[in-house]
């Protein structure tokens, strides 16, 4: 492994606000002298939850709009870590927002960066059991429709027209891990 020192940061300046986003120009040095200007999100302690709920055999996924790609993704349920909140409490009322239910049993699977090179957020994967019917009033602008899927053809997920997303992805197979490691139990 190559130790590198890392760049010293020369100056930072916000160029662009929209409502959700604070993009920054970062002036870098790095150790072999080499200067280079990039752009990030300005950073932030925020933290996100991906929730992989289990029904009996079964998997719940949802498909949600995505504007950046004017197309609906089957997904797993997420959303951001709100002020005051944990992981945990964070897990459970995104399920009880976005399908309708809550855990009795939460697991963190793996704290993900997503896009290092530009994005200070970290996705939490979670893995969701034992749940039992509720429902909170969530952001959502139309009703997310679910889909079940059965955990033994849950890699066929690969081969859905609507299954694109990385973090989705991603969870997928941190959840087959964690299933095959419980099952050699």
């Amino acid at each position: 492994m190559i130790d590198h020192k890392k760049p010293k940061i020369l100056n930072v300046n916000d160029i662009a606000h929209s409502r959700l986003f604070n993009i920054q120009s970062v002036d870098l040095e790095f150790s072999n002298g080499v200067k280079r200007v990039y752009e990030r999100m300005k950073p932030t302690h925020r933290e996100a939850v991906l929730i992989i709920p289990i029904i009996g055999d079964e998997l719940v996924l949802i498909h949600e709009y995505a504007v950046g790609i004017e197309q609906y993704e089957l997904g797993f349920p997420k959303g951001a870590i709100d002020a005051g909140e944990n992981v945990f409490e964070a897990a459970n009322r995104e399920l009880k927002e976005e399908i309708g239910f809550g855990a009795g049993k939460l697991e963190l699977l793996k704290k993900l960066t997503m896009a290092p090179s530009y994005f200070s957020s970290r996705m939490n994967i979670m893995i969701a059991h034992d749940l039992y019917p509720e429902r909170l009033e969530g952001d959502e602008p139309e009703p997310l429709v679910q889909k079940r899927w059965p955990i033994s053809e849950m890699m066929s997920l690969l081969e859905h027209p609507d299954f694109n997303e990385a973090r989705n992805v991603c969870a997928l197979f941190f959840a087959q891990r964690y299933l095959q490691a419980k099952n050699n139990e």
